[in-house]
């Protein structure tokens, strides 16, 4: 068993406030949250798994378990390259707050104002030709999951996967949250038509450059190769990595948990955001009402949520803790599993990266474990949950 741990010289524990209503406890140190983890990971037939703790704005502990390859066997380490997944969508967000605060953006301006043409001139967006509402659009729908589309438009809500399905809109746009990668797709869109280069190309030099993401990108670069992680499905199948070739702001994003966790860090020290772009971003956008987060467009409904004010933030899901605010975001498909999760007290936030979809087996008792209580309603993330219950 590989179990390749960096824990940072820190001393002593460090407090923790438990669920609502629960006694304070103290809050696991790095051998505790480790030994956790790799129990966790072995448990469930988790190839590879890395997390990182951080807390006031500082990375407080980096951890890897296990492999980042089975065949054959290659350990995983804090630097190697994992695919983002959606996790890219938190990092989008904050960078169009740049743009935003740099003038060149505005979350509310309608989004043809973007483009020099109809949106449904343009060959992706043909599908909406007819439909007016593409006009009621902005990049705060764009990025709060309010388009009333589709995930992906090959993903109808009927079900399966459809090479010829059209994009098209299931629900009145700013009614309703429903998960949308079509969406950021837009705002990459609508951002590229305005700096006039690739977004992701702007992403490196704005902020991973800056911040030391030296293994941080947009594409696929092939000096990753020599340390990245294959993924597998739940069924053991090695099914590589994405290497994307193109900048998506819905997922593509490449990273290692060290450079993540370096972003996270930023952020809730300010030095990604100001002040009032970091509060913009985790603030309620809309209320979401679904029973669950996937599939997005199911109608079915849970008033619970409302108990913690569960609803869609900029690029995150938010919700109100146990001494306030929350924020989460993942990033999952077939062969990964990604989550960060915050609290504001103590800035608190655990980042994890794993090469299965697995996270459900494993993330729910280990965020908890580690930031304590935090009344996330996990059947809403993972609803096999649920049918567990």
């Amino acid at each position: 068993m590989n179990n390749w741990i960096l824990a940072a010289a820190l001393a002593g524990t460090l407090g923790l406030t438990a669920g609502a209503g629960a006694a304070s406890q103290a809050q696991p140190g790095p051998a505790e949250i480790d030994a956790y983890a790799e129990e966790l990971r072995v448990r469930e037939g988790v190839p590879g798994m890395a997390l990182a703790v951080i807390e006031n704005g500082e990375v407080t502990h980096l951890a890897a378990y296990g492999d980042r390859k089975l065949e054959p066997r290659a350990a995983l380490d804090p630097d190697t390259v994992m695919y983002g997944a959606s996790l890219t969508k938190f990092v989008f967000a904050a960078y169009v707050m740049q743009l935003a605060e740099d003038g060149l953006v505005d979350l509310d301006w309608p989004i043809g104002e973007y483009f020099d043409r109809p949106l449904p001139e343009y060959e992706e967006w043909a599908d909406l030709e007819g439909d007016e509402r593409w006009g009621e659009l902005t990049l705060r729908l764009l990025l709060s999951h309010q388009t009333g589309w589709a995930n992906f438009r090959f993903f109808p809500p009927e079900g399966g996967f459809d090479p010829d399905a059209k994009l098209k809109f299931y629900l009145d746009p700013g009614t309703r949250y429903a998960y949308s990668g079509e969406g950021f797709i837009l705002a990459q869109r609508a951002v590229a038509e305005v700096i006039g280069r690739d977004p992701g190309e702007d992403m490196r030099d704005r902020i991973f450059d800056p911040l030391g993401m030296s293994r941080t990108s947009m594409v696929w670069r092939e000096d990753f190769r020599p340390n990245f992680a294959s993924g597998y499905t739940v069924d053991g199948e090695d099914a590589g990595h994405n290497m994307q070739d193109n900048t998506r702001a819905s997922g593509s994003m490449d990273t290692t948990i060290r450079d993540f966790a370096a972003f996270v860090a930023a952020f809730q020290r300010g030095e990604v955001v100001s002040a009032a772009s970091r509060d913009e971003m985790l603030s309620p956008q809309i209320a979401i009402a679904s029973a669950h987060q996937f599939p997005p467009l199911d109608p079915a409904d849970n008033p619970a949520n409302a108990e913690v004010n569960l609803s869609g933030g900029l690029g995150v899901e938010v919700w109100d803790a146990p001494d306030g605010r929350g924020f989460i975001k993942g990033g999952h498909n077939e062969k990964t599993d990604n989550m960060l999760t915050c609290v504001d007290d103590g800035q608190r936030c655990v980042a994890l990266l794993m090469n299965t979809a697995k996270g459900d087996r494993v993330y729910p008792q280990l965020i908890e474990y580690v930031l304590g209580g935090t009344d996330f309603p996990w059947p809403w993330k993972y609803s096999a949950l649920e049918a567990e219950e």
